[in-house]
C-alpha cells in the first residue's frame, strides 16, 4: 500500500520528549518535501513542521519553533520528528504527508499526499 507509516507516539510528561518516525511504503521519498501535522479533538489540522527534499531548509509552526526539530535519513526512506519540551497542548494525533515547504504556512499539501493512520502523542501529567 502506497503511504507513509507513522510511529513513536506515547504518553508522556510535561518536558518530556519524543521521536517520531514516518516511514514511506511503497514509494520513495527522495525527491518529496515532507510535512508533519497534528491535530487535535475538535481542532483542525496544523502543519507543525516540513523539510525540503534537499534536507537543508525546514520550517516550524510558531508554537513549535525552538522545541521540535525535522530531519530525514533518504536512504531509510524516513523522515523523523524530534519533540522536545513537551506541552500538554502539542497533545493530538500526529501525520506525516507529502507537501510543500512554505516559509508563510510552513507547509502546502499536495496530492497524492500519501496520508498514513498517525501516531497518538499524549502530554500529561
Amino acid at each position: 500500500q502506497v503511504q507513509f507509516v507513522e510511529s513513536g507516539g506515547g504518553l508522556v510528561q510535561p518536558g518530556g520528549s519524543l521521536r517520531l518516525s514516518c516511514v514511506a511504503s511503497g514509494f520513495t521519498l527522495d525527491y518529496l518535501d515532507i510535512g508533519w501535522f497534528r491535530q487535535a479533538p475538535g481542532k483542525e489540522r496544523e502543519g507543525v513542521s516540513c523539510i525540503s527534499r534537499s534536507g537543508n531548509s525546514t520550517y516550524y509552526a510558531d508554537s513549535v519553533k525552538g522545541r521540535f526539530t525535522i530531519s530525514r535519513d533518504n536512504a531509510k526512506n524516513t523522515v523523523y520528528l524530534q519533540m522536545n519540551s513537551l506541552k500538554p497542548e502539542d497533545t493530538a494525533v500526529y501525520y506525516c504527508a507529502r507537501g510543500l515547504c512554505n516559509p508563510t504556512v510552513v507547509v502546502v499539501i499536495v496530492s497524492p499526499s500519501y496520508w498514513g493512520q498517525g501516531t497518538q502523542v499524549s502530554v500529561s501529567s
